[in-house]
């Protein structure tokens, strides 16, 4: 689909923003209540009754085969800023076994009060057994009793309530146990995002969103339908991908306040590389009003 800049009427008096020429999210946008916002206030994801930063520090730019651009920055430099980040308020780690980035999540987590935190990780498992084993090795790796928030990762199938039942049984049993405190999945197809809406067992869902559209699951007017009926539901919903991926990097501003103005997402995940570009971040969070 072409693609063209125009001006979205909204509340919050927002800029220039991408969408699809069929898409006309104004009327969202203009819906949402004016406020103020901050990379560190508290928010609640959905009903799960998790109060964490809005903003989320992500550890898996390009994140596959237990790599990422943060996890190679070594265990020292990736724990030290997100250590930093903490120290700005931001209370949010975002992890997967995908990423590699468990020892450095854990070092971070051993220089704070375990309570004051939010830990998410994904599993590739589509099993149960996978799943229960990836669960124990998880919590080794992060070295904490309990983990907040498990996804399954990447689905991309329309009929993975039943496909992979099992798995999710996994993650129930977990969270009655008090091994894991809220489940959910990361969505890589609208199919799959659409199922996820209608399945009560979802709590929190990872859904990929920008105002250009890219790296998505279908056009920003579709997913945010989708998000909608999710909120309906009471469903946490954390957004990626809002700098599309990196290519945004040079319209974080707009990009930001698409993601603020929509009302749809209870909070959002970046990953920065440095200080000065999570500091950066923060900053222009707090701008955006």
């Amino acid at each position: 689909m072409n693609r063209r800049d125009f001006l979205v009427r909204s509340g919050y008096g927002l800029g220039a923003a991408w969408l699809g020429s069929q898409s006309s999210l104004a009327q969202v946008l203009s819906s949402a209540p004016s406020s103020k916002f901050s990379a560190n206030d508290t928010v609640t994801l959905g009903k799960t009754a998790i109060k964490t930063s809005r903003l989320a520090m992500g550890t898996g730019t390009y994140g596959f085969g237990h790599t990422s651009r943060q996890s190679s920055l070594g265990v020292k430099d990736l724990s030290d800023l997100l250590l930093n980040g903490y120290d700005h308020g931001l209370r949010f780690f975002d992890t997967a076994d995908a990423y590699g980035s468990h020892p450095h999540v854990a070092a971070a987590l051993g220089r704070v009060p375990r309570d004051r935190v939010t830990v998410m990780t994904k599993t590739w498992s589509r099993d149960p057994k996978s799943a229960r084993d990836d669960l124990d090795r998880f919590r080794r790796e992060l070295k904490t009793d309990y983990i907040d928030i498990v996804l399954m990762h990447c689905l991309s199938e329309a009929d993975w309530t039943t496909r992979y039942r099992g798995v999710m049984d996994v993650f129930s049993e977990a969270k009655q146990k008090g091994i894991i405190r809220a489940h959910g999945v990361s969505c890589h197809s609208i199919e799959a995002l659409r199922a996820a809406a209608k399945s009560p067992w979802v709590e929190v869902d990872l859904v990929r969103m920008n105002p250009a559209g890219l790296h998505m699951d279908s056009d920003p007017e579709t997913v945010a339908g989708v998000i909608r009926e999710m909120r309906t539901a009471g469903k946490g919903i954390i957004g990626m991908k809002i700098l599309g991926q990196g290519d945004l990097r040079n319209r974080k501003d707009e990009a930001l306040k698409f993601a603020l103005s929509l009302g749809l997402l209870d909070a959002f995940t970046i990953g920065a590389e440095t200080k000065p570009e999570q500091e950066d971040l923060i900053r222009r969070i707090s701008a955006i009003s």
